[in-house]
């Protein structure tokens, strides 16, 4: 058997009436933990190889904790808590970080990247969708949507009322994990799975989906789609301040750089350099055609945002007149289309 494993947890959960997993929460996921762990861990849990989920009962969960003891106190303390659970258990093995094959492995993986364990597109998300259930969250937790009519009729004749928040594959990440050093205006906007860097404000319009977030510290008032990962900034230094759209998702990574200002309405397709701006209402997509412009704003080149891609101290703007999106940077044009041919 072998001992690494790529990731381990223990979690508490729920289930519909015919034992699928619903959702998983795992208070202290581990990665890459110890062979130490695993070896004592594996006889209780029955576990040889692969990545698994396994159902354990609160016995076991005694088990484990004292097997823990003396290798890792934090992990034996909280199954100790969770020896006294009246919902489901269950453990998930990863020994490497492949397709996904289960809800609870789904869940650990969303969890991973909301404890800032793994940064947004470092893990293997593939497949993710058909294994997270469509639920509605509701002020009871999570409820099947085959079940909930009956849950709401019985909530009803007990003259309480069965909250519905939301119905969706996604969690608030908020009722999962609360990262340290960040404010959050409006909880329900932060999807599990969103990596939230310390110093991160995200205001009441701002979102962040699941495999994006920002490193901190900035503000994020507007969209940040998966894919999306925003850098450092600072409020002082004109911080990394976010009040449009940033679209990434499926295979691509937007990378937005430090110091970035993308303005209100806007939006980008492409990945950032450093202290960019993205003037108000102007959406760049990678096949944008941008004229490049020198610091007499006469007309150098037009290329396409793509080729701009990661350049620093660039400014995307709409000329007012023509409809024409332009671009301005601190170096000349000359210089930056020498550059660009370099790269090329």
């Amino acid at each position: 058997m072998s001992t690494t494993l790529f990731s381990l947890a223990f979690g508490v959960g729920t289930q519909n009436r015919q034992g699928a997993w619903l959702e998983v929460f795992y208070a202290a996921p581990l990665l890459n933990p110890s062979a130490e762990i695993v070896a004592a861990i594996a006889p209780i849990l029955g576990y040889s190889e692969g990545n698994q989920a396994i159902a354990f009962s609160t016995a076991q969960a005694s088990q484990l904790a004292e097997a823990l003891k003396a290798v890792d106190a934090a992990q034996a303390a909280l199954l100790t808590r969770l020896a006294e659970s009246h919902k489901p258990l269950v453990a998930t093995l990863l020994a490497e970080d492949a397709q996904l094959s289960s809800t609870p492995e789904a869940y650990l993986k969303l969890h991973l990247l909301s404890h800032r364990l793994v940064k947004p597109h470092g893990l293997n998300l593939a497949g993710i969708f058909p294994l997270l259930p469509n639920v509605a969250w509701t002020s009871q937790g999570a409820v099947d949507l085959s079940e909930l009519a009956e849950l709401q009729l019985e909530a009803r004749l007990r003259g309480e009322l069965l909250e519905v928040f939301s119905v969706d594959k996604f969690p608030k990440m908020t009722d999962y994990v609360v990262p340290a050093g960040v404010r959050i205006a409006d909880a329900a906007r932060l999807r599990l799975g969103a990596y939230v860097g310390e110093g991160t404000t995200v205001m009441h319009e701002g979102f962040i989906n699941f495999n994006a977030g920002t490193e901190g510290p900035g503000m994020i008032e507007g969209r940040v789609s998966a894919g999306v990962f925003v850098g450092k900034g600072s409020d002082l230094g004109g911080g990394c301040s976010t009040m449009g759209t940033l679209s990434g998702g499926g295979n691509i990574v937007i990378k937005v750089g430090e110091g970035c200002l993308i303005g209100a309405n806007a939006g980008i397709g492409i990945p950032l350099g450093d202290r960019n701006t993205v003037e108000s209402g102007l959406y760049v997509t990678a096949g944008t055609k941008v004229a490049l412009l020198d610091e007499n704003n006469q007309l150098v080149k037009v290329v396409k945002a793509r080729e701009l891609a990661g350049q620093p101290d660039l400014l995307f703007r709409r000329n007012s007149e023509t409809g024409a999106v332009e671009c301005k940077t601190h170096k000349s044009a000359i210089e930056l289309n020498e550059a660009l041919h370099a790269h090329n």
